[in-house]
Order: C-alpha cells, then structure tokens, then sequence
C-alpha cells in the first residue's frame, strides 16, 4: 500500500497513520488455537468530527483490489513468522513505526517510544528515565 500512503507509520499496538492521522486499525482476537484478524481501512473515505484526525487512502482505492494486495501481503507475512519467527516481523514493524523518542501516553503513563521487546510488547522510556513494557492497552500519541 505504499504508493498510496508513502508516508504510512505504524501507532503500537494496531493503527496505521499518514501524516498522524488515522487510516485504518487492526484487531485481532483468539478463539481456541486460532487468531481471528480484522482490519478496518479508510479506502474513500474518513470520519470527521472525530476526537482524533482520521483520513483515507488517495487515490482511493476500490476494495476488490485492496482486498487481493492485503491477501497476498498477509500470506506473505504469515508464511515468514511461521518459517522465521517474530525477530522478521518486528524488524519490518519498527521500520514502519513512528521514530524512538516520540512522545506517547499509555493510560495515566507518559513517556517516549522505545521499540518494541522480543516479544512484540511496547517499550515506553519513563520521563525519569525508567523503562516500563506494555503488553495491551490504549496508546496515543502525544
């Protein structure tokens, strides 16, 4: 989806964003042994009046052919994790990912996004200089 967003970045733990706005967001939930995926794009056109800036992909997209690229693409990634593991996917991830250093508030906890650890969870450089990993939860940027 490059050539229709070049300035994408990825929030932890599940937005994508142009410019700090949002285009889309992923949920995933277990069930058993299996992980259901969900995506929500803004292929057209984006909600205002929100309390965060939202926006769409330009040109839009039509989603037949959006929906054959995210196949392919989760194929792709998929088939890797399982092949390679995590260390793949979290170095893609944190290549995406806005820069360390960027101001971030995860609930009441302020402080600068510091990668990701092995494991996929969030780590947030304290103002104090302290480190705190987290696993879940709502994080904004600031």
């Amino acid at each position: 989806m490059k050539p229709y967003a070049p300035a994408l970045r990825i929030k932890w733990p599940n937005d994508l964003l142009v410019d700090g706005a949002k285009l889309a967001g992923i949920l995933l939930e277990r069930q058993g042994d299996a992980v259901i995926v969900g995506f929500g794009v803004n292929l057209a056109h984006h909600p205002k009046d929100l309390d965060r800036p939202a926006t769409s992909l330009q040109p839009p997209v039509p989603p037949d052919e959006f929906l054959s690229r995210l196949v392919a693409a989760f194929e792709t990634w998929l088939a890797r994790w399982r092949a390679e593991g995590l260390a793949p996917i979290r170095a893609a991830w944190l290549a995406a990912a806005h820069p360390p250093g960027t101001p971030l508030i995860a609930g009441e906890t302020r402080g600068t996004f510091n990668g990701l650890d092995e494991s996929g969870a969030l780590r947030l450089r304290l103002e104090d200089g302290g480190l705190r990993v987290i696993h879940a939860g709502d994080v904004f940027l600031l």
